[in-house]
Parts: C-alpha cells; sequence; structure tokens
C-alpha cells in the first residue's frame, strides 16, 4: 500500500495522538488514515476540531485511495482493524497505533508512553523503566489503570521490585495503545488518578501475514520479534514472541549510583522473552468469542539505589489470559454487551547481598500475585441524544509474601504473609448529546471493597464546539486509591521498608479543562491544562510505609502541529507539572522524580519509502527523592538537559527495509534520575520485514 510520508520513528506518535483530526484536513489524508487510530477510537477524535462527520466502511480487503483538495467535502472509506470502544468524549483519548509504534522504535510499552503528552518515564536505558519509575501528570504507575484488551493488569503490589512492568507485552503483539482520563476512570478504576492505559492487542486479519524485526546496537542490544496472524472463516488468530537483552554497560562519572570499581554502570542488565496469542471466533452476525493469552520471563538487575554499590537480582514471571463474549442485543449496534474473565498472576522474585557492620549477608523477598476478574459491560443508546454505559467489575486479589535475611537486625522480619481482598464495583457513564455542539458526560462509579469497606466515586466532564474551528472542554472526577496488600502486610526485603496495616486510603480528584483550536489549514493546536488534589498520599517515612498528606498537582499541556508540505512536517509539545507536597516534613518541595517542564519537538521528511527524522526532547531535571549519594540531601534537583535524536529508513525492497537510530547525538552523559546517568550516544541498526 502506497504511503505519500512517514513522519519522524521517534515523534510520531506526539505528533499524532496530540492532532488526530488533522487527518481530515491535509492534501494527503488517504495516506494518513490508513492508520484509522486517529479516526476510529473514538469519533470524536476526527470530528473534535471539524466537527464534520466521517462514515466508516469495514473493508478487510481494500482501502481505496481519497484525493481532497481545500475546502472539499467527501466521504471518507478505510479499512477497520480493530473495533471501536465507545467512551466519554470530554477529555482528548490519545491513540498510538502499531505502525507508529515501529516507526519510533519503541522495544517497550514504556518507549511507546514517553511519546504520550504527560509522561515522565525515568529509564535506566532500554527495557529498564520499572527501576525508576513511570508517572502521568504527577500520578505514579499505581495511581493509573492499566490494561490489556479493557481488563486490568495492575498487580496490587507498590514497590519497584513488585510494579507493574511495561516491559511485559510484547511490542509486535500491540495493535495501539490507547491513553484516556477524566470521565473514563468511572468505567475503569476509582484509582485512576493519573489516567487510563488500554493497551489493544492485534487479532488477525484476512490472508496470513508474517512480520519481523531483527536489531543490534550499542550496549550489546539484541532484539528479535516476530508475528504471524490473519483469518481462516470466521476465526481470526495471531501470534507473536519477542526476545530482548542489553547489558547496559558503559561507564559512568565518579558519584554516579552504581559504579564499580572499573567505572562502569553496574547490575543494570535486562534479558526478556515474552510470548503472546489470540484466537477470535465470530459465533453469527450478533456474537463473538475472543481469547487471548500472555506469558512473560525477565532476568534483570537493580539499580534504583547504589551507595553502596547495589547487586540484587529481579526475576519476574507473569501470565495472562482473558476470554471475551461480545453480543448485540436487538437490531442494530444500539445495544452491546460484552462479558469478560480474566487471571493474572505475578511472581517477582529479588535476591542479592547486603552488606552491614562490614560483614556480608544475603536476604531474598518473593511477591506472588494472583487475580481473578470479571466485567459485564453494557453500551446502550437509548435515543440519537442519550446514550447509557453500566456495568459491573469484580476482581479478587490474591498475595503471598515471602520474606528471609541473615542480616541480624532483620531476621525478625522474616516469615510469609498471605492475604486476600476482593472488589466490586457498579459503573455507568451517561452520554448526553444538548445539540450536535454541546455534549455532557455523567460517571458514578460505586466500589464494595474488602478492606476498605464501600465508596463512591461520581465524575463529569463536557466539550462545546464554539465554531467549527474551535472547541472547549472540561471534566472532573472523584477518586480513591486503596493500599496495596504488600505496603500493608509485607516486609521489603531490598529496601528495609516495613508495612503498616494502619494505612488508609488516598482519597481526592483530578480535573482538566482544554481547548483544540485550528489556527489556519496547516497549523493546529492543543492546550490542556490539568490538576488533581490527592490527599493521605502514601510514602516512605522513617523506614516504614505512612500517609504523607495533601498533595496538589497542576499543569499544562500545549502542542502544535505544523504541516509545511505533504513530505515535511514539524511539531511541538510541551508539558508543565508542578506536583507540590502541601504538608508533612517535606512541605513545599515538588514531588521526586517528576520534572517540572518537559518539552518535544521534531521535523520529518519522507519521500519514495527513504525518512530522515530529527527529533529534540528538553527535560527541566527531577527532584533526588531518596538514596541519595553521600553528602547530598532529597531536596536536590537533577540538572536539566537536552537531547537529540536522528533516525532514518533506507527501503531495500518493498517488503524489507533498514532501519538506523542515532541517539543523543550530543553524546552528553546527563543524569537521568537520582544519579543514574545516561550512556552518551549509542545506536541501534535493524532489519524489518513483512510478507
Amino acid at each position: 500500500m502506497n504511503k505519500h510520508f512517514f513522519l519522524l520513528p521517534v515523534a510520531v506518535p506526539s505528533l499524532l495522538v496530540n492532532f488526530p483530526t488533522f487527518a481530515a484536513e491535509t492534501e494527503q489524508i488517504n495516506s494518513i488514515i490508513f492508520n484509522l487510530s486517529e479516526i476510529e477510537l473514538p469519533a470524536t477524535n476526527a470530528e473534535l476540531l471539524t466537527q464534520q462527520s466521517i462514515p466508516i466502511e469495514v473493508n478487510s480487503e481494500t482501502q481505496p485511495e481519497v484525493e481532497l483538495t481545500d475546502n472539499e467535502d467527501v466521504d471518507i472509506f478505510i479499512e477497520v482493524t480493530g473495533e471501536q470502544n465507545s467512551l466519554p468524549e470530554s477529555t482528548p483519548v490519545y491513540v498510538i497505533d502499531q505502525e507508529e509504534i515501529q516507526k519510533q522504535g519503541a522495544t517497550s510499552v514504556a518507549d511507546v508512553l514517553k511519546r504520550m503528552p504527560g509522561f515522565a518515564i525515568n529509564d535506566v536505558g532500554h527495557g529498564a523503566d520499572i527501576h525508576t519509575g513511570t508517572y502521568y501528570r504527577g500520578a505514579s504507575i499505581n495511581q493509573s489503570v492499566f490494561l490489556i484488551n479493557g481488563r486490568p493488569i495492575n498487580n496490587n503490589v507498590n514497590t519497584y521490585h513488585g510494579g507493574t512492568d511495561l516491559n511485559s507485552i510484547p511490542v509486535e503483539a500491540i495493535e495501539r495503545v490507547e491513553l484516556y482520563s477524566g470521565v473514563t476512570s468511572a468505567l475503569y478504576g476509582s484509582s485512576a488518578f493519573g489516567g487510563v492505559v488500554n493497551i489493544i492487542t492485534k487479532e488477525g486479519y484476512g490472508q496470513p501475514r508474517l512480520t519481523g524485526s531483527a536489531e543490534f546496537g550499542s550496549l550489546s542490544l539484541n532484539n528479535q520479534q516476530v508475528s504471524y496472524g490473519g483469518s481462516v472463516g470466521d476465526a481470526r488468530y495471531n501470534f507473536s514472541f519477542e526476545r530482548f537483552f542489553i547489558d547496559n554497560r558503559y561507564r559512568v562519572p565518579v558519584g554516579a549510583a552504581n559504579r564499580d570499581a572499573q567505572g562502569f554502570l553496574a547490575n543494570a542488565d535486562t534479558a526478556t522473552s515474552t510470548y503472546f496469542g489470540s484466537i477470535g471466533l465470530d459465533l453469527d452476525s450478533k456474537n463473538s468469542l475472543n481469547l487471548d493469552i500472555k506469558k512473560l520471563s525477565s532476568r534483570r538487575g537493580l539499580v534504583y539505589f547504589g551507595f553502596p554499590l547495589q547487586r540484587d537480582r529481579l526475576d519476574h514471571d507473569g501470565f495472562n489470559v482473558g476470554l471475551s463474549w461480545k453480543t448485540r442485543l436487538g437490531e442494530g449496534e444500539s445495544s452491546n454487551l460484552t462479558t469478560t474473565l480474566g487471571y493474572n498472576q505475578d511472581y517477582f522474585s529479588t535476591y542479592g547481598p547486603t552488606v552491614f557492620a562490614g560483614q556480608e549477608f544475603n536476604r531474598t523477598g518473593v511477591l506472588d500475585t494472583q487475580q481473578i476478574t470479571a466485567r459485564v459491560d453494557h453500551d446502550w443508546q437509548l435515543s440519537p441524544n442519550y446514550k447509557l454505559r453500566w456495568g459491573l467489575d469484580l476482581q479478587n486479589s490474591n498475595l503471598t509474601g515471602d520474606t528471609f535475611s541473615t542480616r541480624p537486625d532483620r531476621i525478625i522480619n522474616n516469615g510469609t504473609e498471605n492475604r486476600n481482598v476482593l472488589n466490586t464495583a457498579l459503573f455507568a457513564v451517561n452520554t448526553l448529546n444538548i445539540s450536535n455542539d454541546f455534549q455532557i458526560d455523567l460517571g458514578l462509579r460505586h466500589s464494595f471493597d474488602g478492606e476498605f469497606g464501600n465508596y463512591l466515586n461520581p465524575s463529569a466532564g463536557l466539550r462545546y464546539a464554539l465554531t467549527p474551528a474551535v472547541a472547549v472542554r472540561g471534566s472532573w472526577a472523584g477518586g480513591q486509591r486503596n493500599p496495596g496488600l504488600d505496603q500493608l502486610y509485607v516486609y521489603d526485603t531490598v529496601h528495609g521498608w516495613e508495612p503498616n496495616p494502619d494505612l488508609t486510603p488516598e482519597t481526592g480528584s483530578s480535573w482538566t479543562a482544554g481547548v483544540d483550536v485550528r489556527l489556519t489549514n496547516n497549523v493546529i493546536g492543543q492546550f490542556t491544562y490539568f490538576g488533581s488534589s490527592l490527599d493521605n498520599r502514601l510514602g516512605i517515612i522513617a523506614g516504614r510505609w505512612e500517609n504523607i498528606g495533601l498533595v496538589n498537582t497542576n499543569g499544562l499541556e500545549a502542542a502544535l502541529r505544523y504541516q509545511i508540505t505533504p513530505g515535511w512536517s514539524t511539531f511541538l509539545n510541551y508539558t508543565y507539572t508542578d506536583a507540590k507536597i502541601k504538608t508533612g516534613a517535606e512541605q513545599g518541595l515538588q514531588l521526586g522524580f517528576i520534572p517540572y517542564s518537559v518539552a518535544q519537538g521534531g521535523i520529518g521528511y519522507q519521500n519514495s519509502g527513504w525518512q530522515a527524522n530529527l527529533y529534540v526532547t528538553y527535560n527541566s531535571g527531577m527532584r533526588r527523592a531518596f538514596f541519595n549519594a553521600p553528602g547530598e540531601t532529597s531536596r536536590d534537583f537533577v540538572p536539566s538537559f537536552l537531547n537529540l535524536d536522528l533516525s532514518g529508513r533506507i527501503p531495500v525492497t518493498s517488503n524489507l527495509g533498514l532501519t538506523v537510530y542515532l541517539e543523543n547525538l550530543l553524546g552528553e552523559q546527563y543524569e537521568r534520575v537520582n544519579r543514574i546517568y545516561s550512556p552518551g550516544f549509542t545506536f541501534r541498526v535493524g532489519l524489518t520485514s513483512n510478507f
């Protein structure tokens, strides 16, 4: 299929997810909407600025070419490769599809998210994000909800050696990644102070298709991915595999965390193998079944703190399986019922030496968490102007924690804990179209928790198109995040953190207000103010989990895109996050690991399959929160840094391409977080194929 231009492999997601409506306004529109995420999920993303309806026709074999001249109205027909998810439209839904993920050279979900607005991911080389934290609009990874095909994969574990692992899904298996916020939290969880990330996997359509890639580069990087999918009659299938390794061993300056005697970063290697498979079956015109299975095996070192040298290892084995039944009730698409069952297991084992009083001792910690989930979700269009989406969520979580240390002062904490909690929730979102230009969303989620009783979280949002070129929007959502079972009952052998069974839930609210503007036919802008107020935030005080108090967050996301010519495109994104601690010993300080400012810009050119792309990132630096070098305090900030990347693609044949990524062209070995430094200039070279 002809594609008339490509954008920055590392920058395209920020370009496209921030400006889904641009596809309806460029002269080469057919090349953009080949990736239907901008239009399909949800339709508002394509209509937000133009207020024009875009019909979609399902066709698994053809994609007609569409030519559009200025001020010309046309019907647009595209090939549908996924199903529409009916969502509240009062806040943007950012989407990155599989083709754009490949263009940016992402090796994990973390790589995908770091190109989305609002995210701060403090990774230590490729594939090591779990070490240092993921934050969205000031909220931690466990203050957001992560889904795979609509099922939760958060694991009720809250420390870095057991947090939600964003490397656990093979990139080759991903169809698209969606980011929600606002009223959507009523659908997927009251703990979504930051947002909801839904990872949609491939299903397989049409003739069998084999895709693969092999990539090699600096730091002994070695990455192979393969995917095979298609359909036979009423059945669809897709199977994916990924193998990844990197040693992350490079020279670091004096004073760096985990610097060994030879002056290298130590114990930062990562090796993963992931398997994914899905099978879908259309039972009849109204009913379909889908089964997907994911298996992960991960082995890595831990470098979160390194004074003195840390040598702890983390083994992570994960298994996730889900079965969904979708049925149409009545005629047409006005009433759809989805029933989902899921099982998720994560087994984390940390082990390594610890030094105390000049002697070396051993420590181990095991966290085995298992979850059984069930969901009934009814999407009901009651009238042309009123839609109700309601249902029931059930989640039973079990955690077994086993801790052991030979260090004399910690032997008292040795033991095994087995805990279980059941959470049930009723949810409903009402969408009312007051007029063609004005829409209101009202959400409600009532939760019943085995540890913390029942609680009610309302939400609301609106969107109003002032003119065909200007739309305003806003949302507010109440929330509650309960402490994890590990924070309540399991001793953390790596950090030496004690649990606290007296912890109370984090409670508060989040809100957004924004405007989307088409400045000219070639320039589009999106501007969003976001904020949250979170009381009883959880943190560590004197080596023990505590409710540290109130944190207020305010920020701004701004994005501009300029289509210079059909082959040239440029963009600029900026996110400001002020996450202020309002009470306690750190009152007045910015939350650790969250930069005030992040700016991204880029320019890309493509012609006849050749690509050249330049991408720049500015980070203002973040506060070092704990595990600091001797003589430093938790009030110190990491210096700001500027990063420049160059990427390109060379077509070898119609089905084979050579990709090149040159990262950190300036060669600056800047500090990423807490005295952990970047490796400086690195490169990756690979081949991609499609048969």
